[in-house]
């Protein structure tokens, strides 16, 4: 069996291992590598989600140490610039008024003082960022370097803002923060000595810290992007996680929902070992046979001897599987149940590597006894049709909605002329048609053909015979076709000149062939009167379907409440503790997979009985509001998880003749519905209104909404809209046809209209009184 491979055998093994199987499987280490690993791998797993959370706190964290320490580096930077910049005004104006006042030329010698400017600037460097100049005794500017000629011939005192102790002081004022035309500047002035006048060296505040502003905004914007790409970083591994926790709740929906399908389908798999000839089968396998489940492999003859001998021989098809003349397997064939009876199953199966040197099959097996006694039936009346339509001497065909063949017989063959090798079932109107001798003539007739759906035509065929041919349309969109031979009456017709008694003889030959064509069509009318019966025992064994369903899920229902009560009484510990956190695990699951079911059976027992004709509603004159809010209340808390708003508007008086119990019911149906389809923080609203003799009660929800293709499907049984919300929730697809079905059973209707991505809105329309049955006619 470990040699299968594919996917199937994870699912078979998932299917029929027991609980120590699946124990065993989930140890994942084994030996002395578990024994080691083991606990860090639990240490690990326990501390997984703190680690999780804890990945944003990190990068945050990180993040505002980066910055504060950036920020610290680039403020130190700043105060660096301004300490050093103060210094080298300082310098520089000490340095001017020392080369003015050794000079012994005069102050007021412009190119002197130019000259004594330009030598300074050489000495103090960076000649673009200062401003030095020379001034008399009353601060008006002499002299500057080429970049403050704009201060020339200008005072200080008119020029400097806040620059007072500057002029009072001199150096003794230091380097002061002044404003010149608005912008910040850096000033100091020194006066002369033994001459009148200053030096002065000025700088911009703004060009000193040019270059320290394009440094911050350079590690603000790396900043920018570090930050982002670890949020990007952070919103990929969130993701990611988020991803793989969907897949893994995807598979195991998907697991579940394959094992109910496989008990609820009559179909179950087996996987056969053909080098050990053993098989083994799934569970449901053993229940469509009806024998009791075990976990040991099947040997050859045990299989085989189950199955009838006149549908072939296992040996013989084992012997072909081992020569690899095939390596696959589709067959029908009967099989032998525990009670005796035979079953009709048709099995399929595939060799997993034709190329390994140990072949090995897995297929699935399908109880199709009810198809096949079903096509038996109809393959018995549609030989009873056919055989009665060609004894009639009239030509007959069938064409579908798409003018292709269904049937016909030998007499239409023959009045169309063409080869029968032609003529097949499938074929295009037009190409046989085409095939045909053309018409020496074909005339329309005004004849009426009953219900305004049909035409009659008179033809004259290559051969010189008439034709009268009288088509009808079906209810199917197709058409049939009834020709009877006229040839006979047109000739009386071409005889009327001659006499008055051949044309009374015509007259008296039409009527009877007018009769005759009444018979026959009393015949098919009664041919199809018998088809219309086959078609109704058709429908008596799709009844009879739903009542199998209904009776099952009886059945199925006491099993299941020993389950899920056995279940709760380990889960409480009334006998004492189970011994492990694992079996309360796994007490906890099966009683809510059996509360699943349970549920789902209930809702299958509903709609059988409800298509069986089974279901009947107790109506009465109910308050509506008290019987509303206990139905909200079921379903507050699945909301309140959610974050759910629910909005409820309803007037206190206001009554409805129902079933109490239906429209509970449909309540639930429909707010558990628009529940589990709207999202975190949604709203759903209910409200209720009187319009007539009739309540309308309307349930609105803001969730994934409804493609408007798949509107039409709703309210079917087992129906689903599978969009990329609605594919993460569990259902059978039952809710909303109970809900309709009891709707209509009160004479009322529940209709849908939903935009997707917006919402839907569900109303149910309820007679609020007692319909008055009609008088009975004396």
């Amino acid at each position: 069996m470990a040699k299968a491979g594919g996917w199937a055998l994870p699912l078979i093994a998932g299917m029929a291992a027991g609980p120590r199987t699946r124990r065993a499987r989930r140890m994942g280490l084994a030996g002395n590598a578990k024994i080691i690993a083991a606990p860090a791998y639990e240490r690990l797993l326990a501390i997984e989600p703190y680690l999780r959370r804890s990945i944003p706190v990190l990068i945050i964290i990180f993040l505002l140490v980066l910055a504060a320490a950036r920020l610290l580096s680039l403020f130190t930077w700043r105060d660096d610039i301004e300490r050093d910049a103060r210094t080298m005004l300082a310098l520089a104006a000490d340095s001017l008024a020392a080369s003015v006042a050794i000079d012994t030329s005069e102050m007021a010698s412009s190119p002197r003082a130019r000259m004594l400017i330009e030598e300074a600037m050489r000495r103090a460097g960076s000649e673009d960022k200062r401003v030095l100049a020379l001034t008399d005794e009353h601060f008006e500017v002499l002299a500057s370097s080429p970049n403050g000629q704009n201060l020339v011939g200008r005072s200080l005192e008119d020029v400097l803002t806040g620059g007072q102790p500057l002029f009072l002081f001199g150096a003794r004022a230091g380097v002061m923060n002044v404003e010149i035309g608005g912008e910040p500047w850096l000033a100091s002035l020194v006066h002369v000595a033994g001459q009148d006048g200053a030096a002065v060296a000025l700088t911009s505040r703004d060009s000193l810290f040019a270059d320290w502003r394009r440094s911050v905004s350079m590690n603000v914007s790396l900043f920018a992007l570090t930050a982002g790409i670890l949020m990007v970083i952070l919103y990929a591994y969130f993701s990611q996680a988020a991803r793989a926790q969907a897949a893994d709740r995807i598979y195991m929906e998907a697991h579940q929902r394959i094992d109910m399908a496989m008990v609820r389908g009559k179909c179950g798999l087996w996987d056969w070992d053909m080098v050990r000839g053993k098989m083994f089968w799934s569970r449901s396998m053993f229940e469509m046979l009806g024998y009791e489940t075990t976990e040991e492999m099947l040997s050859f003859g045990e299989v085989a001897a189950i199955i009838h001998p006149d549908d072939g021989d296992l040996f013989d098809l084992a012997n072909r599987i081992m020569a690899r003349e095939i390596d696959h397997v589709d067959r029908v064939f009967r099989m032998k149940r525990a009670d005796g009876q035979w079953v009709w199953v048709r099995a399929r199966a595939q060799v997993v590597d034709p190329n390994a040197p140990e072949l090995h099959l897995i297929g699935i097996a399908v109880d199709v006894t009810e198809q096949r006694t079903l096509v038996q039936q109809t393959e018995a009346a549609d030989q009873r049709l056919r055989t009665a339509i060609e004894s009639i001497g009239e030509s007959f065909v069938l064409w579908d909605y798409a003018e292709r063949l269904v049937m016909c017989n030998t007499k239409y063959k023959q009045d169309l002329g063409v080869d029968d090798s032609l003529i097949v079932t499938g074929a295009r109107r037009r190409d046989i048609e085409a095939l045909a001798p053309a018409f020496r003539s074909e005339r329309r007739l005004a004849i009426p053909s009953g219900n305004g759906n049909g035409a009659t035509y008179e033809r004259q065929l290559a051969d010189g015979r008439w034709l009268q041919v009288t088509e009808l349309k079906t209810r199917d969109g197709g058409t049939v076709s009834v020709g009877t031979d006229i040839t006979q009456l047109k000739q009386h017709q071409g005889k009327l000149v001659d006499s008055e008694r051949r044309l009374m003889a015509t007259i008296h030959d039409l009527s009877l062939a007018r009769r005759a064509e009444q018979e026959r069509t009393r015949e098919l009318s009664e041919l199809n009167r018998k088809y219309m019966r086959e078609t109704e025992r058709a429908e008596a064994a799709n009844r009879a379907k739903s009542e199998f369903l209904a009776n099952m899920s009886h059945e199925l229902r006491t099993p299941l409440n020993a389950i899920i009560g056995f279940s709760e009484v380990m889960e409480s510990g009334m006998f004492g503790p189970l011994g492990s956190e694992r079996y309360e695990e796994y007490v906890r699951d099966i009683c809510s997979s059996g509360s699943y079911l349970l549920g789902v059976i209930n809702d299958i027992l509903d709609m059988s009985k409800i298509e069986a004709g089974q279901f009947s509603v107790d109506c009465e004159e109910i308050d509506l509001c008290p019987l509303i809010r206990e139905t909200v209340r079921v379903v507050e808390l699945q909301a309140a998880e959610k974050s759910i708003a629910m909005k409820m508007d309803i007037p206190e008086r206001m009554q409805v003749f129902a079933d109490r119990r239906a429209i509970k019911q449909i309540v639930i149906n429909l707010l558990s519905n628009a529940v589990k389809f709207t999202g975190e923080g949604g709203h759903i609203s209910l409200r209720a209104r009187k319009v007539g003799p009739a309540v309308t009660l309307t349930i609105e929800d803001s969730g994934c909404g409804i493609p408007r293709d798949a509107l039409k499907k709703l309210g079917r049984p087992f129906e689903q809209v599978q969009n990329q919300f609605s594919k993460n929730h569990t259902g059978s697809g039952l809710g909303l046809a109970i809900s309709r079905s009891l709707a209509e059973l009160h004479g009322g209707v529940l209709k849908i209209r939903s935009t997707e991505g917006v919402g839907t809105i569900v109303s149910v329309r309820l007679p609020a009184e007692e319909r008055k049955k009609p008088a009975v006619a004396a």
